[in-house]
Parts: structure tokens; C-alpha cells; sequence
């Protein structure tokens, strides 16, 4: 017999947690959903290519979607099966419009769709510059590329995709992060690993110039560990951007696939949030290296999770998904993924945390250890469950139901 929402409630509440308290918290986090899950990184580009950049979904499982309505219906959709309000995380690739620009030639008319959309769901926007998949980035440099007229292309590509951002946040009434990931490396072992990092710190002082209000658009950049293609060296490195990030001013992203899987995110958040004012999330879950997969809810969110908690990190942090998967249904994976980043979040914000920090200034160790092994024994799904009740989204074999019925009726795009 399932446990009442009462019953946890009163469960948690001996160990002085406030279960109301903490839905209405969870309730205003906003999670950032990709697009690029639901068309497998393809885009909506007349002059479109392969994914490139190290970035490949796998799999063919029936109903990706082909033009920006079907994406728009997928995302309304998975947007319904999430409580709460969150955001929608676009790439310059997804523009939607008849016209042809090159990258160099984006405005936001291209992308006014989108806002319009956006603002008729209530969703806020964010937005990417895309670095790959175009000739101009074959050789896996752009920004770095030796070639001053490759990097002016994309210095050129990457303003007009601040210029964007901007005009989306003041459209939106809320800031748009524009965050910059380039695929910039190379396959074997440089002879100068300095110049082209020196060259794309002064690609990314050109492109970032203009001094844009905060209030409509936030810059953030994002280190990769390697990649298909760059195996043995790759420019925009965690070091880089890091020292990057706290000499400009910007956001800095962590991806958690962009990293050496014995890598904590959970233990760097804490570090770098000493030193950058704001932070950004790439909430994924790598195997073996970058592979995007769904996340699911396991160590590795649920201690990230509690160090953007336990350290006061949420109002600092702008948390976004990155996963791509084509072996399984792509709205399917967008609401597991969001609600699994949701649940992490409700286990670290149903913690006692003045009791467990007050056993672990004292050197209680002991008690430390008994309190975290005894509170995963909680009633956690009473609560989740009470939040989707809430939220008026279902949950259980009520969600899978839905699932399969929207699967099933988006099957035949092939």
C-alpha cells in the first residue's frame, strides 16, 4: 500500500524538514530543456550537414522530428509531463524561417518564431552559438583556426548570436544565457599548444565587445576534456576557460560529460563557485566519455544535487540538460531526464541539513554518517508524488501511459 503524502510529510518533519516549504522551493527552479534531443542534433539549417564536432546521436527510433512545429509539439508535450516551469535551451542550428543565411548571417527575425512560442507557453529562452557542423569548421577549429578569415567568420557568427540572445531576453522579460562551446582540437599531438589558445582568447574578447545588459543576456563558456577528432588536444580546455571565466566576468558551464570520468562535478561546483559569479549546468550522463545518455538518478546527480544545496548554489546557477539518445523515444527521454534533475533536487532539499552540518563542524563523524544512511530510507516518492499531484502532471504507470500514447501517434513520421 502506497504511503500518504501525510504520513511523509510527518516522517520528514521528525527530522525537522518542511515538506511544504520544500515543494514550493523545488517549484521555482527552472530547468533548461535542449532541443536538440528531439531531431538528434540535425537542425532546421536550408544549408544543413552532418553533426560534426565530436556530437553524434545513435540510434533510429521512430518520430524525430523534421520541421520546427513538429519540434514545438514534441517540447509542448514533454513540457506537460514536467511540473513546474522551466526553459528551452536553443541552437543557432534551429533557426525557423524561409530565408537561407549562412551563420555569419543570423538576426533574430529567423528566431521570432521561437520567442513568440516561448512566450505564448510561459517558457524563458536560452541559446547557443552553433561552432559545428559547417565547412567552415571541417578542419574541427574555428575560432582557433590559423585562417583570420575562418575566425572572423565565426567571431561574426558568434556576435550575431549574443545580438540574438539579448533581443530574446528583453522579448521575454527574463535573461537568456548565451552559452559558447566550440569543438575547437586537434586528432594528434600539437607541436604549440599555447598559440591557438591564444588565438581564441582574442577570438572571444573580438566576439564578446559589446558590453550587453545583464538583466537580457548572460555570456557562459564550456571546456571539453576531448573528443571524435580531437583526441589528443583540445583548445578550450576546463583550465582555459576557467581562468577565462573569472578574468571576463562570465558564466562558467560545467558539462558533466566533458570531464575524466573519475571527475565530481558535485566537488567542483563548490571550487569554482568561489571564484566566478555565476555558474551554468550541462546535466548529462557519460559513458566511458562524452555519450550524452539520459540521465538517470544516480550518485552522481543526487551529489550534485546536494552541493548546489548544501552550498547555497541554486540562486548562482542556471541549470541545463544535454543528452541526446535515438535508440529511445526523444520525448520520452526529455521528461525522464528533467524530472530525474527534479527528483535529485527534492532529495537534497528534503535533507536536515542544519542537523548535518552541525554534526560535521562538531567532528561528529559518526552521526554524520548514521544521518545520511538513515534518511535514504525516507518516503521520498510520497513526496514527489504529492508534487506532481500539485503540478497536475502524472506519475507511475499513469506517466507511462501517456508516454506510449504520444510515442505511438508521432511513430509514423519514420
Amino acid at each position: 500500500m502506497a504511503i500518504s503524502y501525510e504520513s511523509a510529510r510527518d516522517a520528514f518533519a521528525e527530522w525537522g524538514v518542511d515538506c511544504e516549504a520544500t515543494l514550493a522551493a523545488l517549484k521555482s527552479v527552472p530547468i533548461s530543456m535542449h532541443c536538440w534531443q528531439g531531431d538528434d542534433v540535425v537542425g532546421f539549417e536550408a544549408r544543413s550537414g552532418a553533426s560534426g564536432g565530436g556530437i553524434q546521436a545513435t540510434g533510429n527510433h521512430p518520430g524525430r522530428a523534421r520541421t520546427p512545429d513538429e519540434l514545438r509539439a514534441d517540447l509542448e508535450f514533454a513540457y506537460s509531463m514536467i511540473p513546474g516551469k522551466h526553459r528551452l535551451n536553443l541552437h543557432a542550428m534551429y533557426l525557423d524561417t524561409e530565408a537561407t543565411p549562412d551563420r555569419d548571417e543570423i538576426e533574430y527575425a529567423h528566431f521570432a518564431p521561437w520567442v513568440e512560442w516561448a512566450k505564448a507557453q510561459g517558457l524563458g529562452l536560452d541559446f547557443n552559438p552553433t561552432f559545428f557542423a559547417h565547412p567552415k569548421a571541417d578542419d574541427n577549429l574555428t575560432l582557433s583556426h590559423p585562417d583570420q578569415g575562418i575566425r572572423d567568420f565565426w567571431i561574426e557568427h558568434g556576435k550575431r548570436s549574443r545580438e540574438i540572445a539579448a533581443r530574446m531576453g528583453e522579448a521575454l522579460g527574463t535573461a537568456c544565457v548565451n552559452n559558447i562551446w566550440v569543438p575547437d582540437g586537434m586528432k594528434d599531438i600539437p607541436v604549440d599548444r599555447l598559440a591557438p589558445r591564444r588565438r581564441l582568447e582574442a577570438s572571444l574578447d573580438e566576439m564578446m565587445a559589446d558590453k550587453l545588459a545583464p538583466e537580457q543576456m548572460r555570456d557562459a563558456v564550456e571546456s571539453k576534456l576531448f573528443g571524435i577528432g580531437v583526441e589528443a588536444y583540445t583548445v578550450g580546455s576546463h583550465e582555459f576557460y576557467m581562468g577565462y571565466a573569472i578574468r571576463r566576468g562570465t558564466l562558467l558551464c560545467l558539462d558533466m560529460g566533458h570531464f575524466h570520468p573519475t571527475e565530481n562535478i558535485a566537488d567542483k561546483l563548490s571550487a569554482v563557485s568561489l571564484s566566478v559569479p555565476e555558474m551554468l549546468l550541462h546535466v548529462s550522463r557519460p559513458m566511458r566519455w562524452d555519450s550524452d545518455h539520459v540521465i538517470l538518478l544516480d550518485d552522481d546527480i543526487l551529489a550534485m544535487a546536494q552541493a548546489l544545496v548544501s552550498g547555497d548554489l541554486l540562486a548562482r546557477t542556471r541549470i541545463g540538460l544535454d543528452f541526446f539518445d535515438a535508440t529511445i523515444s526523444r520525448t520520452a527521454a526529455w521528461v525522464i531526464g528533467t524530472r530525474n534533475m527534479q527528483k535529485a533536487l527534492l532529495r537534497a532539499m528534503l535533507a536536515p541539513q542544519q542537523a548535518l552540518t552541525q554534526a560535521e563542524t562538531g567532528l561528529d563523524f559518526t552521526k554524520r554518517l548514521v544521518m545520511t544512511e538513515e534518511l535514504k530510507d525516507l518516503p521520498y516518492g510520497a513526496i514527489w508524488a504529492e508534487f506532481c499531484r500539485r503540478n497536475d502532471v502524472p506519475e507511475g504507470l499513469a506517466l507511462i501511459k501517456e508516454l506510449d500514447g504520444y510515442q505511438s501517434r508521432v511513430a509514423a513520421r519514420g
